[in-house]
């Protein structure tokens, strides 16, 4: 799960990760008597969406492109008339593609006067079983760049989760930032309550970029990135509340709700497939004979008759030129899918191509369901049958 920036920050707040003051707008109410509550003589007006490429991105209203998703300006007055040409646009960036995100909710914060600029982050490291505490004097440009360019910039500790976070780690990745005096006493207590906010709300990823050191000699967070794992929310309820649910695909929210793994792609194949090993070797195999998913979907292992249901009204709902339903049959029965095809089908209109490949447990008495049903279905042998098939029949349609 992920939240905005104004929500990471708030967070950060509450660990003693030290960001400039700001308030968030959704709206006319909130932008009357914002320029008078606004102190200062520069700010930061900030679209708030889940991409980066914010400040590069372009803004656009009824096709006219309106400047970009992050601006810095010299009024109180300016930032308010900035914040309101932002709500109701949509932004496109790198991340969004060109459907790009609509702007909800915009960040006005205090400007802060930047000496240096530094990446921080920590991250789940799976391969070593700790948290990768990454550091880089390459703040404020993506990091995937520098990480491709120069990883030599980019230092690394790892905190053991039972020995948790020691200061001569932070005094490691200070000193190879070139940080000096004061401000390395800063950053290692910063590292530190990044790490202990990593641990507490049981993030997959804490990051601040940049890091900013203020010619004031003070180290401040002028941007923040916070994800958080989707299995740990159980025990994270106020993390929970801060899902934004308008940032997320509707077809997802719907799906997650309904147990599904599911996750839109662009292509046109709709693909409804038991297991996230196959339904990633399905994916593949689809494009191997030259077609494109328009989804991961795994049903799971439980799958019911209901939830196959679901998943055919989601997919079709999502405009698919065609549908593969790839299961093996092993805890989840085949006769469970079946009848979750023949449900589903008996509630939508089926307008476009559908190939079944079933095998495994109660294959048997599938076919038996399927062929009663009467179904304009197409049957396939194997896998690579299927795949073949489905696109062959997306092409002709």
């Amino acid at each position: 799960m992920k939240v905005h920036e104004f929500q990471a920050k708030m967070l950060f707040r509450d660990h003693g990760i030290p960001c400039p003051d700001g308030a968030v707008v959704e709206g006319e109410a909130d932008l009357e008597g914002l320029a008078a509550r606004l102190s200062g003589d520069v700010f930061v007006v900030k679209a708030q969406i889940h991409a980066g490429g914010r400040g590069k991105g372009k803004a656009c209203r009824d096709g006219v492109e309106v400047g970009r998703g992050v601006h810095v300006v010299r009024s109180p007055e300016e930032a308010v008339r900035i914040a309101r040409t932002l709500l109701g646009a949509t932004l496109v960036t790198i991340q969004t593609g060109s459907r790009g995100r609509l702007v909800r909710k915009v960040l006005v914060e205090n400007g802060v006067d930047i000496d240096k600029e530094f990446y921080l982050a920590a991250i789940l490291d799976r391969e070593t079983a700790t948290v990768a505490l990454m550091a880089s004097a390459e703040g404020g440009t993506e990091i995937e760049e520098v990480a491709r360019r120069t990883p030599e910039r980019i230092h690394t500790v790892r905190v053991n989760p039972l020995l948790g976070y020691r200061e001569f780690q932070g005094r490691v990745l200070a000193l190879k930032l070139g940080l000096s005096g004061e401000a390395v006493g800063q950053f290692v207590r910063l590292a530190g309550n990044l790490v202990k906010l990593f641990m507490a709300k049981d993030c997959s990823l804490a990051e601040v970029n940049p890091l900013v050191l203020t010619r004031q000699g003070n180290l401040v967070a002028i941007d923040g990135k916070l994800n958080f794992d989707d299995n740990a929310l159980f025990r994270q309820a106020a993390v929970a509340g801060l899902q934004d649910v308008g940032e997320e695909e509707p077809s997802e929210v719907e799906a997650d709700r309904a147990k599904l793994t599911y996750i839109k792609l662009d292509g046109n194949i709709g693909c409804l497939v038991n297991g996230a090993g196959l339904a990633m070797a399905t994916m593949d195999i689809i494009k191997e004979c030259g077609g494109e998913p328009a989804n991961f979907l795994d049903v799971g292992g439980t799958a019911t008759a209901e939830n196959v249901a679901k998943s055919f009204e989601i997919m079709l709902r999502d405009k698919v030129q065609g549908i593969f339903v790839n299961v093996f049959g092993g805890i989840v029965r085949c006769d469970v899918v079946a009848q979750g095809l023949v449900d589903a089908l008996s509630k939508v209109k089926l307008d476009v191509p559908l190939v079944v490949r079933l095998e495994g447990n109660r294959k048997a008495e599938a076919l038996a369901i399927l062929a009663g049903s009467g179904l304009p279905l197409i049957a396939a042998a194997d896998m690579k049958d299927g795949a073949t098939k489905i696109v062959a029949a997306c092409r002709r349609g």
